[in-house]
């Protein structure tokens, strides 16, 4: 829905994702089949210094059901089953082979005003999550809750506040149970060249300690964009990205920490295909 808000989980995400989204400093390849019947397919590696890791994962959609299979390295499978229950409300059923305490199931039902998502575990000690916003997709407030039956006590208990607008975005949670304070902000300078810049800053209560980054992105040419990020830890990051035919994406980052001058500069290749 359009005026529906987003999850809790999507607070402050686009900042995060100004600041975070597709930097990696390893070799990683994906490449991804779609169907006209309703299957599709992917397969993941990432080279980890000597280390190689993948996965494949198929994915089926049929009516109102969607069933998400993946297998990795580590011959661990992972299913997921989707179901659209009524109009506006989801069920999905997941679980792992051979971990026979990952059963999970979630629901996610979203109106007009309201975003909820819960999930339980399916074990005698289940972890049970609620996640809920209220609002509109401009303006929109929530919390989550995390509950550990086996230990009774709380995994989580986060809040938050969000302000979107097409030219800026932002937001300020609740997080770490209370023991931390995130506040982000994302404007756009350049509507024609893409150019955005965003800010976050985490003040911890308990110590009184702050951390805070800050980047850009630029987009050279409709298929290029550049970005850059600099944390308070000394940390200098840069990602270049290039779509070289549809929906196929290169990208190349790096990442120099100022403050060990001794240590060299971490760089990551990352190939997605996407015929």
């Amino acid at each position: 829905m359009g005026s529906c808000p987003a999850p809790f989980s999507d607070i402050g995400r686009r900042a995060r994702d100004l600041l975070t989204k597709d930097y990696n400093y390893d070799q990683k390849f994906s490449l991804s089949i779609p169907s006209s019947t309703g299957t599709g397919l992917t397969a993941t590696g990432v080279k980890k210094d000597q280390y190689f890791f993948g996965d494949i994962s198929t994915q089926y959609k049929s009516g109102k059901a969607t069933v998400d299979v993946k297998v990795d390295t580590y011959s661990n499978i992972s299913t997921k089953v989707t179901y659209d229950v009524l109009p506006g409300t989801k069920a999905a059923i997941s679980f792992s082979v051979p971990d026979n305490r990952s059963g999970k199931l979630d629901l996610h039902y979203f109106h007009h005003h309201a975003n909820v998502n819960s999930s339980i575990g399916l074990n005698p000690s289940p972890l049970v999550e609620v996640a809920t916003a209220f609002g509109s997709k401009d303006v929109a407030i929530g919390g989550e809750i995390g509950f550990d039956t086996s230990s009774l006590s709380f995994t989580k208990c986060n809040a938050g506040i969000s302000f979107n607008k097409p030219d800026f975005s932002a937001a300020l949670i609740l997080t770490d149970k209370g023991q931390s304070v995130k506040a982000s902000y994302v404007h756009l300078v350049n509507p024609l060249s893409g150019t955005e810049i965003a800010a976050e800053m985490t003040h911890r209560l308990s110590g009184f300690e702050n951390s805070f980054s800050f980047g850009s992105i630029h987009k050279v040419d409709p298929l290029t964009l550049v970005k850059t990020r600099f944390s308070d830890n000394g940390k200098v990051a840069l990602l270049c990205q290039h779509e070289w035919r549809p929906k196929s994406l290169a990208t190349v980052s790096a990442e120099y920490d100022t403050k060990a001058i001794n240590v060299a500069p971490k760089f990551g290749l990352s190939i997605a295909l996407k015929p």
